[in-house]
């Protein structure tokens, strides 16, 4: 059990991640109205390899700087100065690079775009290590007051430039200016004096294996198909495909992804009891998959409403986009506990053979996807890879906790059940909806009540209950035999 200290950090922790990806949804959506998808195509392409930088040239140093017993004013010196040779490095390579990254493109205005754009990680390693402190305490309200006071300034210039006639530098400041802002405010909130220093870099070095190496392949996976994308087809067809990947991702990375943070916690806590890990596991890949599922498949049956609502007119063809990706991302909820379990367990190895895995399915088959059929092929091929890697996922829960293929599946089926039924009621529904002439929102509040009232009826019926109260949060069975 959690410590109330506990719960109440992991509380902030999720507030700030949610109302963080608020933030930047509303933003892409005014942005998305006022701008066009070739000025999203163009700062998607020079986003693609600071992103992979990012990765590539990461520092754990607030992880190492965690699983410390005891730190000084040297530690937090230390993190400090190899948070600033980070940057110099990322800003050297990236203006290195800008030059051939443009050529290869044929598009001059990639450099001075990289060039702003390589600010972002800059200044995120620059931010106080001193933060530090709250976050060993468990502490995560200062985290959530810098990173939305961030993302409250970077809304505030991005719309102001737009008006102003910006054009596709209000997403680059957007961007920079919310990793600018987070960072300042970090050295307010939890003020240190700047020293450069390597006294403590043994401390440090030990940290750079396994998570940064599944780090880097995982934001290799996560740009290839841009990449990929940027050389073969338009500037507009690119920015269509990266707000779709984007809005794809929303829902998991707002809401299952935070809620994994307490999830770790408690997994660490019985990592030496086999049994409670199984049923663990078990249960909170459950509660992942029984928001992922009739989320992502009802954005799938309603992706053109969702689009002509949110995106408006010059983003139609972003509709059959979403509908596919955003059933590509839903094995993502599985993964996720995973990584939990893999984390909690001390097994980043793992993560790292199952990021190697994907991008080994990657390659080929979005290159495939591609030749054969454009983009739609690139996004087939991304539903194809995620079908694979759920099979991959299952397997390493199997070989991390000794959970077969047979227990995970009777796990969900009744999920996959009740989401099936779902499905097959807003099919039907849509073309009545469609045949009444309904204004966009009222169509899609229709289909949404509808499907959720399917859902909820379809386990309510199979025995599937959630438990609030008495300190209870659970996803229960009411006909399920115990689990081991």
């Amino acid at each position: 059990m959690l410590s109330i200290q506990a719960l109440r950090g992991a509380g902030w922790l999720v507030l700030s991640r949610f109302l963080g990806r608020f933030v930047d949804f509303f933003t892409l959506l005014i942005l998305a109205r006022l701008l066009t998808p070739a000025d999203f195509g163009l700062t998607t392409l020079a986003l693609t390899l600071i992103v992979v930088l990012d990765a590539v040239l990461e520092i754990p140093v607030t992880q190492a700087l965690l699983r410390l017993r005891s730190f000084d004013k040297s530690h937090l010196d230390t993190g400090f100065t190899l948070g600033l040779m980070r940057g110099a490095m990322i800003g050297a390579v990236t203006l290195a690079a800008a030059w051939p990254f443009a050529a290869f493109y044929d598009d001059s205005r990639l450099i001075p775009l990289m060039a702003v754009l390589s600010l972002g990680p800059i200044a995120r390693g620059l931010a106080s290590p001193g933060m530090i402190v709250y976050i060993r305490a468990m502490s995560f309200r200062q985290t959530f007051t810098a990173e939305i006071l961030g993302k409250i300034c970077a809304f505030a210039l991005a719309i102001t430039l737009v008006h102003l006639g910006a054009g596709y530098w209000a997403i680059v400041a957007n961007t920079v200016t919310a990793a600018v802002a987070t960072s300042l405010a970090t050295h307010f909130i939890a003020p240190y004096r700047p020293k450069i220093s390597f006294a403590r870099f043994k401390d440090f070095a030990g940290f750079t294996g396994w998570f940064s190496s599944a780090q880097i392949v995982g934001a290799l996976n996560w740009q290839f198909d841009r990449i990929l994308l940027g050389r073969f087809v338009d500037r507009p067809t690119l920015g269509r495909f990266a707000i779709a990947s984007d809005l794809s991702v929303m829902p998991t990375q707002s809401l299952i992804g935070p809620a994994m943070q307490p999830v770790m916690a408690a997994f660490a806590t019985i990592n030496d009891q086999p049994d409670r890990m199984r049923t663990a596991f078990l249960k909170a890949a459950r509660f992942a998959m029984f928001a992922a599922l009739p989320t992502g498949v009802g954005i799938a049956l309603t992706a053109d409403l969702i689009v002509a609502l949110l995106l408006g007119p010059g983003w139609e063809e972003a509709g059959p986009l979403l509908s596919l990706l955003v059933l590509a991302v839903l094995p993502g909820a599985y993964f996720q506990t995973l990584s939990s379990l893999c984390v909690a367990m001390n097994r980043p190895s793992v993560l790292f053979r199952v990021c190697v895995f994907e991008l080994g399915l990657r390659i080929p088959l979005v290159c495939i996807g591609l030749f054969l059929s454009g983009v739609d092929g690139v996004v087939w091929a991304r539903v194809a890879i995620s079908m694979a890697m759920l099979g991959i996922y299952m397997l390493y829960a199997r070989l991390l906790v000794g959970l077969g293929f047979r227990k995970q599946i009777i796990n969900l089926w009744k999920l996959a059940l009740a989401t099936g039924l779902m499905a097959v009621a807003v099919a039907l529904l849509r073309p009545a909806l469609d045949d009444l002439g309904l204004p966009v929102i009222l169509e899609l509040l229709l289909a949404a009540a509808t499907g959720l009232a399917i859902y909820g009826a379809a386990l309510f019926v199979l025995g599937v209950r959630l438990e609030l109260g008495r300190g209870r949060f659970a996803l229960t069975d009411r006909w399920a035999r115990p689990q081991a």
